[in-house]
Order: structure tokens, then sequence, then C-alpha cells
């Protein structure tokens, strides 16, 4: 039976429940991509336009700091080895999006022109859902 989804790895200290998954979708353009550029990572910042869909960087090209929250750890290995993909979400944003699960998805389009997948005709966009749990703001 194939996987619908992949949910990332707890990241976030204090917490048991993962924030963040891809799609099937999602895993397969990734892994295409893994191919082109080697590792991978996501950043989610906040803003306007492009700024508010996942950018799809390869691993370490964007610079994460202290304003930066690491919210998920994915595993996109098989039997040749792990290929392990963070995604990454800008604090201030975290803040606001804090009660919500994200699935990263991937639709027909171009999205931004640093992300890694818009030359591929697609672009990766965040779909979510309400959590049904308190959970705290950092």
């Amino acid at each position: 039976m194939p996987r619908n989804r992949l949910d990332a790895a707890v990241t976030l200290p204090g917490e048991d429940f993962s924030r963040v998954a891809l799609t099937a979708d999602s895993i397969d353009l990734l892994k295409k991509l893994w191919e082109q550029h080697g590792p991978l990572m996501f950043h989610q910042s906040g803003g306007c336009c492009d700024g508010s869909s996942p950018m799809c960087y390869p691993a370490g090209e964007f610079i994460t700091g202290d304003s930066d929250v690491l919210l998920g750890l994915f595993d996109l290995g098989d039997d040749d080895g792990p290929q392990p993909l963070e995604f990454w979400m800008s604090r201030e944003q975290f803040n606001y999006w804090s009660h919500t699960h994200l699935t990263v998805d991937v639709v027909a389009g171009r999205g931004s022109g640093f992300s890694v997948e818009s030359p591929e005709g697609k672009r990766f966009l965040i779909r979510s859902t309400l959590m049904d749990r308190d959970v705290p703001r950092l």
C-alpha cells in the first residue's frame, strides 16, 4: 500500500507530535530535486507573495539563525542511505501558525525563482489544518 504522507520527526523541545508532513507527490518531487541538487532544506517565511510559500533550497544555502524555528526533520532516504531534510520557519511566522499542522504539497505552476522546484513547472505549497491541542508560542 503506497503511503499518502510522511510525518516529520519531532524537533521542538517538550512536544511529542509532528507539526509538518510531506505528501506523496512532494516526496516524489523532492527525490528528483535531491538527485539534481544534493541535500535539500525548506524554509517558510512570512510576508506576502512568494514569501508565504515554502521555499526549497540546497541544504545550507539559506542561513538560519535565532529568528528561525526547526519545525521538523524528514528522512527521504531508502536502502541507499539517509537523506535528511530540515523544515524551518521564521519564529514570527510560527507564532501566527503555532496552532496548525502543515502539510507540504505540490501543484502545477511556477513559484519563486529562488526555490529549486521552479524550473520543473511545479511549486510547493502549504496545506494547513487546525490542531486540537494547546501549543505554546515560542
